[in-house]
Parts: C-alpha cells; sequence; structure tokens
C-alpha cells in the first residue's frame, strides 16, 4: 500500500513506508504537548498517535482550568489521515520547522474548547535512552523519544475564557516517541498476571533561563533502575560556534517524593543528583537538590487514551469516519476527586542551587507510582501511603 510519504528518500526497509519494520500489534508513533500557566490557573495536555498495525489514528486535547478537567478527543481509520498532515477531527499538528517549530490546533467545537498555538524549541532535542523492557519473555516497551522544552504562542478557549499563550505567563514541553508499548483494547495477561505489577516513574523536562534539565527515572520496586537519564542542555545558539553547548550529564539521580496520606498522589518532591566531574562517576560532583512544588495537576490517564478507560485507549478501534467526543470531570467534588487514579501530569516550578547560583524553572513533573515500591512502603498493587522516611 503506497502513501505519499513513499515519494521522498526514507525508506528504512524494502517495504512502502505504510509498514512498520515490527508486525507487533502495539506499535505506536505519537506527539505529545504540554503547557500551563506560571501560577497554576490553567494547563493544557494535546496528543496525536498513529497505530499502523491496528490502522487507527487518534488525538485528544485535555484542558483543566478552576478545577474542571474537559477533553475533546478523536478517533479514525489511519488511512483517511495524510501523514505528512497529521489531523484527527478538529486535532490537527503543522510541522512549520522539523525539530522545532509546530503548530498545534483544535478547531471550534460544541464543547467551546478551541486551541491554536504554536511550539518554538529552545534546544536541540534531546534523544533519551532507548527504553526497553521485557517481562516473562516478551517486549513490552521498545521506543525512542526526544524531549524538548520550549515556548508557546497563541491561544485557548476553555468555557468562555480566552487565554493569551505566551512565553511570560506560560511555560511548555514536548515530545516525540515510537515504537511498541502497550495499545489498544487489553490483551489477556497470562503468566505475566503472576507477578503483582510493579510500575515506579518519575520524568522531569524542566526549562530553566539559561538551560534545560531533563530527568528520568524508572525503577523496580527496591529501587533497581530499569531506566535513568539526568542531563543538563543548553539552548541553541549557546556555542561558541554558534551552535548549542554540550549537553552535560549527571549522576546519581535520586528522590524523596511526599504524598497525600493514604493515597499515591505526589504533593511534590526533593529530586537528588550530582554534577558531572572530570572522573564520571567515581568521584561524584557537587551534590545538586532539586525542589518540585507542583502548580496545577492533570491525570492524564483518564479521558485522553493512557490507558484507564474501558471505551478510549489509544488504538482502540472506535469506528472508520471520524468520532469525535467530549469528556468532562468535576475534580471540585468528592466524587470527581474519586476518580483521579495512576499517572499524574503536573505543571511544576523547580528550584536549586549550584556553584552558579539559584535556578529558577518551569515544567512538568510526571509520576506514576503503581504495584509495590520499597522506598515509600508500598506493599500491594494500590495500597495507600505509608509514610517512610527515604534514604
Amino acid at each position: 500500500m503506497l502513501t505519499n510519504l513513499d515519494e521522498y528518500p526514507i525508506h528504512q526497509a524494502a517495504e512502502p513506508m505504510r509498514y512498520v519494520a515490527t508486525s507487533d500489534r502495539n506499535f505506536y508513533d505519537r506527539y505529545y504537548f504540554m503547557g500551563f500557566e506560571k501560577n497554576g490557573e490553567a494547563m493544557f495536555i494535546a496528543g496525536l498517535g498513529v497505530y499502523p498495525n491496528l490502522g487507527v489514528a487518534d488525538a485528544f486535547l485535555a484542558v483543566m482550568h478552576e478545577g474542571q478537567y474537559r477533553v475533546v478527543r478523536a478517533s479514525q481509520e489511519l488511512e483517511l489521515m495524510d501523514r505528512l498532515k497529521p489531523s484527527v477531527g478538529p486535532i490537527s499538528i503543522d510541522i512549520v520547522e522539523p525539530l522545532r517549530r509546530l503548530r498545534v490546533r483544535c478547531e471550534p467545537n460544541e464543547w467551546g474548547i478551541e486551541f491554536d498555538c504554536t511550539f518554538t524549541g529552545t534546544h536541540e532535542p534531546l534523544e533519551e535512552p532507548r527504553h526497553s523492557v521485557r517481562e516473562q519473555g516478551r517486549v513490552i516497551f521498545d521506543t525512542t523519544r526526544l524531549a524538548q522544552t520550549g515556548n508557546w504562542a497563541g491561544t485557548l478557549t476553555v468555557a468562555g475564557t480566552t487565554f493569551d499563550v505566551n512565553h511570560e505567563h506560560w511555560y511548555g514541553t514536548r515530545d516525540r516517541s515510537w515504537g511498541v508499548r502497550p495499545i489498544g483494547e487489553a490483551e489477556p495477561q497470562g503468566i505475566r498476571a503472576k507477578s503483582p505489577f510493579s510500575w515506579f516513574w518519575v520524568y522531569c523536562p524542566v526549562q530553566f533561563e539559561d538551560h534545560t534539565l531533563v530527568i528520568i527515572m524508572q525503577e523496580h520496586r527496591d529501587g533497581s533502575r530499569v531506566m535513568t537519564e539526568s542531563v543538563r542542555i543548553w539552548p541553541i545558539g549557546s556555542g561558541q560556534d554558534g551552535g548549542s553547548r554540550p549537553n552535560e550529564v549527571f549522576t546519581r539521580s535520586r528522590h524523596q517524593m511526599d504524598f497525600v496520606e493514604g493515597s499515591r498522589f505526589s504533593t511534590g518532591a526533593h529530586i537528588f543528583m550530582n554534577a558531572p566531574t572530570a572522573a564520571g562517576d567515581d568521584a561524584p560532583g557537587e551534590l545538586i537538590d532539586i525542589t518540585v512544588e507542583p502548580k496545577i495537576s492533570i491525570h492524564i490517564g483518564i479521558g485522553t487514551g493512557y490507558g484507564y478507560d474501558t471505551d478510549w485507549k489509544h488504538g482502540m478501534w472506535q469506528g472508520a469516519e471520524p468520532v469525535v467526543q467530549n469528556f468532562e470531570l468535576d475534580t471540585n467534588t468528592p466524587e470527581g476527586k474519586a476518580r483521579l487514579f495512576g499517572i499524574v501530569d503536573n505543571g511544576a516550578t523547580f528550584t536549586y542551587t549550584d556553584h552558579l547560583g539559584t535556578h529558577v524553572g518551569h515544567g512538568l513533573y510526571e509520576n506514576l507510582v503503581i504495584g509495590p515500591h520499597d522506598q515509600y512502603g508500598f506493599t500491594d498493587i494500590l495500597d495507600g501511603y505509608v509514610a517512610k522516611t527515604a534514604d
């Protein structure tokens, strides 16, 4: 099956571009965007994904404002979309300048949620470490992702309020990931069901005045690492030759998270790491203590397709023609609060001091704690928080 992509010299295999290198049903290719007002007045997350082996494309725009969580989401058959101009229903992405500038839109709709903003990266995208997870012999995750902080310019309208989204008052990040991860309708667990599921994840791309930090920590229940990254990235044009200064890799990242008692909702954290030295890990450098203060939160697993809704998951077949829906949740009510669960994306302020001075930045504090985790006293799949001082 030929597509317009086949007109470009970008092939990686003796197949049309429509076909990916694996027949795994869970192959995906997705955009993610986040922005929030620095005082926590509003926050948005947008995403668009394609699932070549399921024949589906979908997208969403989620907005939190005054405790009201609102989502516009859309799904359609993949073959109806021009993949050089990604769009699903009212949601579209225009690649103005690859790896640097992208325009994201949600056209006017019956729910009054509109978005037209352009993201401009402040640094060259970071290629994160390969994310690989194998369980009981099967590859569960095998993905590549790029991360980038940047500036937003445009407007967001929700519930009759229009926000001027600009760099002075709004902060943002985005990523692009592709590969294999669980998508679509749930599969039988088989032998994997014999072991309690455990997933501990902290992900923080943060923009400071003159640099960006990207911090990743995924752990087993005993604290051993599945994936880790701590890197300082300098902006475009910061190098002597007009390029960017080399990235700096920090070592020994660790965490001390605070939780609402009786839950797994993190109210903040300290992230520790050591500055790089010429001797590497054998001689850790200056201790860095980053204070994380969430300003506004979106439980992204609800309503967007990230896994918890039985009727709407990424890659789930909703029908060939575009299906566009609205999802709303009042998180100010006890009933609304009771539904908040799982992965949380926080717009947050980050502060640390080193030999160069005190740095205040803004970015994403994403975390997920499901299953046992020894450091924080979790012993079952969803037991509440047991106060325990981190080492």
